[in-house]
This record gives C-alpha cells, sequence and structure tokens, in this order.
C-alpha cells in the first residue's frame, strides 16, 4: 500500500462552523488508544511483548475475554479483541482520542450535526463516546477518570525493552476523500492536501500525526512511532525474532494478521522530546 507522513497531525475541537472548519472550543490531547482485532489473541499479544509492549490489564465477562489492554505509555494503549465470528474483519477496528472535557466535547459535536452517542462510563472506568466517519468506522472519545484501570496502572507495565514509547499516530484508506475531508473538518482538524491524499494536522499537539489516502477494503493501516536509530531498532527486532524490512530511517513490521508497523527515526526519539520539527517526511509503496 502507499503511504505518506509529512508534516504534522493533531486534534482539536473547535466550537463554531464556518466554511467547513469551527473554532476550538474543547481540545483533544492525543490518542489514547487504537483497538486491533486479532484471529489469535495470545499470538497478537506474544508479538506485541516482542516490541517490548506489557500487557496492562484484561477484560473479563463471565469467563470470557472481551478484550487485552497492552500499554505503549501511561496514557496510550492497544486494545487486541479476540475474533469472534469468521465474519468479523481483522486488523483496525476504531481509535480512541483522548479530551480533557468530554462531555463539552459531546455537546458541541451535537451542536454541529453529528451524531455521538450519549457519554457513558466504560468498563476499564473512563468517560466514553463514539462517532461513525463517512465509512461507517468508529472513532471514539474517551476522558480518563482517576480511578480507571488505566490510571491506576500509572508507572506500571513500561516494558524497558519497548522498542518507542509513544503511538504517534497512523495512515488509513478511506473510500470516499471528499466526504472525509468534510466530516473531519467538521471534527476540528486542520486539512493539508497532498496529491491523492490527505494530511490532518492542528497546532494543539505537535505529536500527533493522521493521514488519509484513497483505498479500498483490502488496505490496511500504518500505525506510526518514533525511534532513536533505525539499524539498532532493527537488530533489536531481529534478535526478538521479529521479520523486518528497514529502508534508511524507516523500519517496517507486520504483525501476525498483517496489520503495518512503521517506526520512524527522529532526532529526538531518544530523550522522549518527539517534535514536528524534527520528523523526518517519508513515502514508501
Amino acid at each position: 500500500m502507499r503511504g505518506r507522513w509529512v508534516g504534522t497531525a493533531a486534534l482539536a475541537v473547535l466550537c463554531a462552523a464556518s466554511a467547513g472548519q469551527v473554532a476550538r472550543a474543547q481540545e483533544i490531547t492525543g490518542i489514547a488508544h487504537i483497538a486491533l482485532r486479532a484471529s489469535d489473541l495470545d499470538g497478537e499479544v506474544n508479538f506485541l511483548g516482542k516490541l517490548g509492549f506489557e500487557e496492562s490489564f484484561t477484560n473479563v465477562e463471565q469467563g470470557r475475554i472481551l478484550q487485552v489492554f497492552v500499554k505503549i505509555n501511561d496514557l496510550q494503549f492497544i486494545e487486541v479483541y479476540p475474533q469472534t465470528d469468521p465474519s468479523q474483519p481483522l486488523g483496525l477496528m476504531h481509535v480512541c482520542y483522548e479530551a480533557d472535557d468530554l462531555k463539552g466535547l459531546n455537546k458541541l459535536y451535537g451542536q454541529h450535526g453529528l451524531k455521538p452517542t450519549p457519554v457513558a462510563t466504560a468498563t476499564a472506568g473512563n468517560l466514553l463516546f463514539s462517532l461513525h466517519d463517512p465509512d461507517g468506522n468508529t472513532i471514539e472519545f474517551t476522558q480518563y477518570m482517576p480511578e480507571s484501570r488505566q490510571m491506576l496502572d500509572r508507572g506500571s507495565h513500561l516494558g524497558v525493552q519497548r522498542v518507542s514509547d509513544e503511538l504517534l499516530g497512523l495512515e488509513e484508506p478511506v473510500k470516499d476523500m471528499a466526504a472525509d475531508k468534510s466530516f473531519y473538518a467538521t471534527l476540528g482538524f486542520n486539512e493539508v492536501p497532498e496529491g491523492a491524499n490527505l494530511r490532518l494536522s492542528i497546532s494543539s499537539n505537535a505529536d500527533l500525526r493522521i493521514a488519509l489516502h484513497p483505498g479500498g477494503s483490502g488496505d490496511t493501516a500504518e500505525l506510526l512511532f518514533p525511534i532513536a536509530d533505525a539499524r539498532s531498532t532493527t537488530d533489536e527486532l531481529r534478535r526478538a525474532k521479529v521479520k523486518v524490512i528497514r529502508d534508511n530511517k524507516l523500519v517496517f513490521v507486520r504483525d501476525p494478521d498483517g496489520n503495518n508497523f512503521v517506526f520512524l527515526q527522529t532526532s529526538t526519539a531518544a530523550s522522549g522530546q518527539h517534535g514536528i520539527r524534527n520528523l523526518v517526511p517519508w513515502g514508501h509503496k
């Protein structure tokens, strides 16, 4: 598939619609989690463990695992869901953004013609609501609560062998670029056209980067992580028995279901200070 990470993407929420955009009201502070449906739950968690990401906790209902929470850092997780029916598509299920005032954000989206679900308390104890994009994909929004399982786990399960300690963002295929362009403008994204692709950015979060490209159902999303050194990361992943492709400052791996994990060498990854001016533009097939 074709991908391009150039410039920045971040998310804020805006308070008044004008020419497809709105003025900022509530801010979204970043990506809280991405959710993946796996054909083999244990196999996916094991793969993430080879990247140094540790299992934080598991939600279980009547003896059945609902999802496993794998920690990237104290505020970012990968939720892994089991495939319970062969008809369920594998791979990216949804992206969840964090916000500080979820009720205000929910009200704002409703005022601008979107149809958010009511704010509810999720199984892990955080506030949550969701929307659907023009392709029918779920987008979630959450507000961390002090007694939630994520917040009670702060400082724990931060694997010392993590290949990266931040999820910068993702690139994903969309069916109708015009419809998604309008949708994300209503959410408050600034759009930066780039040929057939679309970059999304907002100044409130310099690290977050979202990119959209035309694609069909066979395309998969790409998850982007910063690293300090592509060569040493490649060596580390190979020692962990992970199949790796390196292209200069980019390192590519796939999980058991073919989801793309992209590690990008940045000048500040070693210090944990990921900044937009330090990220290297790239494109690949």
